[in-house]
């Protein structure tokens, strides 16, 4: 079942912060749209109020991807906690490169054992690999895909799946040296038609001077 962008937002926020910050989590409801706002290390950067990050947390408890952490011991604040990693069975290097992926968008997979390290447990790079193979290969719902390479790119993206949709791919622009050169051929061509425009028009106004020259009866021959 395919999540909405603030669902996925909110999942990932969580898969996160249970990483980098151990000592506050399960995280509050300020918190979290604290996380999901925040102006680092996501693309897109939103705007969520509390209304949207609570509605994605009832719809991802739903399908048990969030448990909610009531308060005890005279505490009144609500946690907030993920369970991915239990509803899908996802190892430590799944989890945090399906996070990444979610948070930053399409990656190539050295970036994402970077931006990971973390969250995957230091995971090496063959682990990563063999995370996002495992992750693209879960059926009947694969969560990533690997982009197709674009002109110049030397290595391959990969993107996540949790909102069943691949991300558009821009189309690629020629470098400006090319561009350049496709201006500069387009030019002399327009110049070329430009020369024999004027050729075609010095042409007919040598004719009219013979015809000028016949009536007047003027002889060209100067020997």
């Amino acid at each position: 079942m395919p999540l909405t962008s603030e669902e996925s937002r909110v999942l990932a926020c969580l898969i996160e912060k249970e990483a980098t910050v151990p000592d506050s989590y399960p995280l509050t409801l300020n918190a979290l749209r604290l996380a999901c706002n925040q102006a680092t290390n996501r693309h897109p950067i939103v705007a969520y109020e509390d209304r949207a990050v609570e509605a994605a947390l009832l719809s991802l408890k739903s399908i048990g991807l969030v448990r909610f952490v009531f308060p005890s011991h005279g505490g009144r604040t609500v946690r907030y906690r993920q369970t991915a990693d239990e509803r899908w069975r996802l190892s430590p290097a799944e989890l945090g490169a399906l996070s990444v992926l979610v948070l930053r968008g399409p990656q190539t997979t050295a970036e994402i054992r970077t931006r990971a390290e973390r969250i995957a447990g230091g995971a090496s790079q063959s682990e990563v690999e063999e995370a996002l193979d495992a992750l693209a290969g879960r059926s009947p719902e694969p969560l990533a895909v690997r982009l197709e390479r674009r002109p110049g790119e030397r290595d391959q993206r990969w993107s996540d799946l949790l909102t069943g949709e691949v991300p558009d791919i821009a189309p690629f622009v020629e470098p400006p040296t090319s561009h350049a050169n496709s201006v500069a051929r387009s030019v002399a061509a327009g110049d070329l038609d430009d020369l024999d425009g004027l050729a075609g028009e010095v042409a007919a106004l040598r004719a009219r001077l013979d015809r000028l020259e016949l009536l007047l009866g003027v002889d060209d021959d100067t020997s």
